[in-house]
């Protein structure tokens, strides 16, 4: 019975994270956080395993929702790899700031760091992206929406990575994949379609969730069982959630966005001060 509630949330995770670009950890780290106080008797993990134990599902995710994206050719490829220049180095630096933590003061800052990001989309319709205009210096793509206008969407490939380093980092220190602060910055900032942006971040996710697994196998973070159970329902629910994704409009997928990251938020806030 346990090893079946690993999988489904396996499942949980592989598609809300495919749904929205989160790569799932926002479920993963915190069920496994949780489970540990409930069935102490089972297995005891401690923030840091919880956290290398997540990226190394979040990979399967990324490659799972990856693949389907790029049959539905949604996926920004260059943009993706420029975000990776940034993201890539940042979970190893995220993967080492990690080890700082107990638990108590993880589950703060990871609720409170959901709780801005909710807030940011909140205001989205307030804030104006980044003025891009095509140039020698500048990365834009244009794209139709549901409504049959052009719009185009870019950003300034040097402030891309710095973002792109801070959101490796997020995700090398959370274990979140970074998804949870690169989608409303694409969204925010560099205007980017929401499914678009969700199927780039997914991209995003699958190499930076590589570079930060590596850091947390040096440090000997991962539990190879737990993976091994979570990342059968984490691939079936990358799969899932894209074609979830597919049907919905892109406002729909930002309050869900939106909406999963408050009830997370606060929940590990509670836990965290509890």
């Amino acid at each position: 019975m346990f090893y079946l509630l690993l999988f489904m949330i396996g499942i949980a995770a592989g598609t809300l994270g495919s749904l929205v670009g989160l790569g799932g950890g926002i479920i993963t780290v915190p069920a496994l956080i949780y489970l540990n106080r409930v069935f102490p008797e089972v297995f005891e993990i401690s923030p840091q395993v919880a956290v290398g134990t997540s990226l190394i599902v979040i990979i399967f995710t990324g490659l799972s929702s990856t693949l389907s994206y790029m049959k539905l050719q949604k996926v920004d490829y260059r943009s993706g790899f420029i975000f990776f220049i940034g993201s890539g180095p940042g979970g190893i630096v995220g993967a080492w700031l990690n080890s700082y933590f107990n638990v108590e003061t993880f589950l703060l800052y990871f609720g409170i760091f959901m709780l801005f990001v909710s807030t940011l989309l909140m205001l989205r319709n307030r804030i104006k992206p980044l003025e891009v205009k095509p140039g020698k210096h500048t990365i834009t793509n244009n794209y139709t929406d549901h409504h049959g206008v052009e719009k185009m969407y870019g950003y300034h490939p040097p402030i891309a990575i710095i973002i792109s380093f801070f959101v490796g980092m997020i995700g090398g220190l959370f274990g979140v994949g970074g998804g949870a602060l690169m989608v409303p910055a694409m969204l925010l900032l560099f205007a980017f379609p929401p499914q678009i942006a969700v199927a780039t971040s997914m991209l995003m996710i699958l190499l930076s969730s590589i570079t930060s697994s590596i850091a947390h196998i040096s440090m000997n973070n991962i539990d190879w069982l737990l993976a091994l159970i979570l990342v059968p329902g984490a691939w079936f629910g990358g799969k899932l959630g894209v074609y979830i994704n597919s049907k919905l409009e892109s406002n729909t997928i930002v309050i869900i966005l939106r909406i999963a990251l408050l009830i997370i938020g606060f929940r590990l806030i509670y836990q965290g001060i509890s």
